[in-house]
């Protein structure tokens, strides 16, 4: 049996259906990216697995637990942060994270040794003593997350966690985040940062329209769109290096919907053929054009969403 298990899951509001028919189930100790369009059914699917939401119709059981015939020991097991987390902006951060570590059942004796270290692991220690109105967007998602895994629940709901972060705490983030699944933890993560995800998670699920467009891990999906390598490259002098790639593009028989620019780069896409993307290199290699950069790449989860065609909401 799956850790996370959904079956026929619909949710509807006011007539209009946010999610049809899903099934997907989640494995113990995996990290899931959950991505889509806006609109796509992502918040509404966390929410019903958080017990927020009451579906339609549908089965989830968490931790072997049917969430509608026994909640408390469903939920008993989850954490679950919104993308707009509500908190107390008249706390000071420490008494913040103390209050819910007393909600969660943590001893009188343990909660300060507690709070000191998820200050610390949130690199919120210099904030203290700060009220919480006066964190930055950033700050509070921090103590938020901080929030969440003072227990290291088993089931993480993470809806744009990284909302307002900046580079550094999206990695911290991400290392907590590893920390939880070494530990145990199964992570459903939604986000639009879509490169960074694939840097972390084990598995995609991908949503249109509130159905299941695609999962599974990048390499299964890489399979199911036809694997394409992307060869990159960025030119010396861009007006004859694009003159050369044209002109091997001609030769070759490649139409020029093969490339894509992006910025000073351009990446051609050779379908399931590393061999051919190889040897167009040593082409231009050939050509004497001055490369300044070159490199080879399989589809990542950008890639991967925008060839699937996942763009309609529901």
């Amino acid at each position: 049996m799956s850790f996370v298990e959904v079956s026929n899951l619909c949710i509807v509001y006011d007539g209009m259906t946010a999610v049809n028919d899903l099934s997907f189930q989640l494995e113990r100790g995996k990290i899931y990216g959950f991505i889509g369009p806006n609109g796509a059914g992502k918040t509404s699917t966390i929410k019903a697995l958080a017990g927020v939401l009451e579906p339609a119709q549908g089965k989830i059981s968490l931790n072997g637990f049917n969430l509608e015939t026994a909640r408390e020991k469903a939920l008993a097991c989850v954490g679950y942060m919104p993308d707009f987390s509500p908190v107390y902006e008249n706390l000071k951060v420490w008494e913040y994270l103390d209050i819910f570590a007393a909600a969660y059942g943590i001893k009188a004796e343990d909660r300060p040794s507690c709070v000191e270290k998820w200050l610390i692991k949130s690199d919120l220690g210099t904030k203290r003593d700060a009220l919480i109105k006066g964190l930055s967007r950033g700050m509070q998602q921090r103590l938020v997350l901080a929030k969440t895994l003072e227990v290291y629940p088993l089931i993480l709901l993470l809806d744009e966690p990284a909302s307002g972060l900046d580079p550094l705490a999206r990695k911290q983030m991400r290392d907590l985040l590893k920390e939880a699944r070494a530990n145990g933890a199964t992570i459903l993560i939604s986000s639009h940062i879509l490169s960074e995800l694939s840097e972390f998670v084990d598995s995609i699920i991908i949503l249109e329209k509130g159905r299941l467009v695609m999962a599974g891990t990048m390499d299964e999906l890489r399979r199911q769109t036809g694997g394409t390598q992307k060869l990159i490259i960025r030119f010396a002098k861009e007006a004859e290096g694009l003159a050369a790639l044209e002109g091997l593009l001609l030769e070759e028989g490649l139409g020029k919907d093969r490339v894509r620019q992006e910025g000073t780069r351009y990446v051609i896409y050779f379908q399931n053929a590393e061999e051919a993307a190889s040897q167009f290199l040593k082409k231009i290699l050939a050509a004497n054009v001055g490369l300044l950069e070159c490199s080879l790449a399989s589809d990542d989860i950008e890639d991967i969403f925008l060839k699937v065609g996942a763009k309609e909401v529901a």
